[in-house]
């Protein structure tokens, strides 16, 4: 439709083009791995983690209180290497949403909820600046999802209306959020189903 056309896209970063980069799996892993208490790690996870989420602590301070409360017998850095190890490409998706920004023009953004070190490390490692125009993380903007001031934010940063975004994330509750604020939203679910619910857009790629 007219003034309809797609100009940006959004898109999660952990689920759609990397692995999550902290998740409760990994959290049991590590759990087994260095012998600590799961249930007593994941409980000071979740009453920690927003706030390491939103910028508001360093990851050495959310490793402070997750796990080297008291003494252990492996180091900070070796947890953090095991950290860090977790994250993993989804290559399809990068190359899909690389060959979609070439093709149409359009400016990508990711809109994600993760801390500072993570999210950094992320960038560079994956060369996610490489075909990223912005970076709205929660730890950057002190905002996380499903709060909706993190896609107004999203929306000022790149001077965009919302009826041309069209926004890629994985969890159906954080897509609700941004549709009411006239973003177009897709699920995530595999390669294959993104590809043509985002033709429906007129985000398309020739084979």
């Amino acid at each position: 439709m007219e003034g309809q056309k797609i100009t940006h896209l959004f898109l999660d970063i952990g689920g759609v083009i990397l692995t999550n980069g902290w998740d409760k799996k990994m959290r049991r892993l590590a759990a087994e791995l260095f012998g600590l208490d799961h249930e007593q790690m994941d409980e000071r996870h979740h009453l920690t983690f927003d706030t390491f989420e939103e910028g508001k602590l360093t990851l050495d301070e959310y490793l402070d209180r997750l796990v080297f409360y008291e003494p252990r017998s492996f180091t900070c850095d070796d947890f953090k290497a095991f950290m860090f190890a977790q994250s993993q490409p989804y290559p399809e998706m990068i190359s899909f949403i690389r060959r979609l920004r070439q093709r149409h023009g359009i400016k990508v953004a990711t809109v994600s909820n993760e801390g500072r070190e993570l999210t950094i490390f992320r960038i560079a490692t994956f060369g996610l600046h490489e075909f990223v125009d912005f970076f709205i993380s929660s730890c950057f903007v002190h905002y996380r999802k499903p709060d909706a001031d993190i896609y107004r934010i999203a929306m000022d940063i790149a001077q965009v209306k919302p009826e041309n975004v069209v926004y890629l994330e994985d969890r159906d509750m954080f897509v609700d959020v941004a549709q009411k604020l006239g973003i177009r939203g897709v699920i995530h679910r595999d390669y294959a189903t993104t590809r043509a619910a985002l033709s429906e857009f007129g985000l398309t790629l020739e084979d």
